[in-house]
């Protein structure tokens, strides 16, 4: 199922978790359904108080997290600050499946996820093999145009 800028049905939310041998539960559900709509990686914490209104506490947000990222439909990621971000991975994810670089605002701390040919790693020797295989998290930080 490729990523929509329209919301997910539920069935395809069902059917992507069921795939991955998860029960379709409702608080996975929402995890997902928020996911989709998120275009940048989001914590925990912005992701708990998004649902709150829905009645799922932080830690049932957390625990689906975990394991939708253990299924390898989310990925977690640091990008440099401790706290960890969550976004969709795979082919549901607006970067087909491939590790992506982030940037990071010094100032105000928001994240954005930043075209793949934006930065470009070229094996050479000498280098370690995570790099030759691309197997790498890049990270950029700076400031954001809104608070340049």
């Amino acid at each position: 199922m490729a990523r929509s800028t329209e919301s997910q049905s539920i069935d395809d939310l069902r059917s992507l978790v069921r795939g991955k041998w998860l029960r379709a539960t409702a608080p996975r559900l929402a995890v997902l359904r928020s996911l989709f709509a998120c275009k940048t990686p989001i914590s925990h914490g912005d992701l708990a108080e998004q649902l709150a209104p829905e009645g799922w506490d932080r830690a049932t947000i957390y625990r689906n997290l975990i394991d939708l990222t253990e299924a390898g439909l989310v990925r977690r990621t640091d990008i440099g600050d401790h706290v960890w971000r969550f976004e969709l991975r795979g082919e549901e994810s607006q970067h087909d499946g491939a590790e992506h670089p982030h940037f990071m605002c010094n100032t105000c701390g928001e994240v954005t996820c930043l075209p793949d040919e934006i930065v470009e790693v070229k094996a050479t020797r000498g280098i370690p093999r995570s790099l030759r295989k691309k197997d790498v998290e890049i990270q950029i930080r700076g400031r954001c145009d809104r608070c340049a």
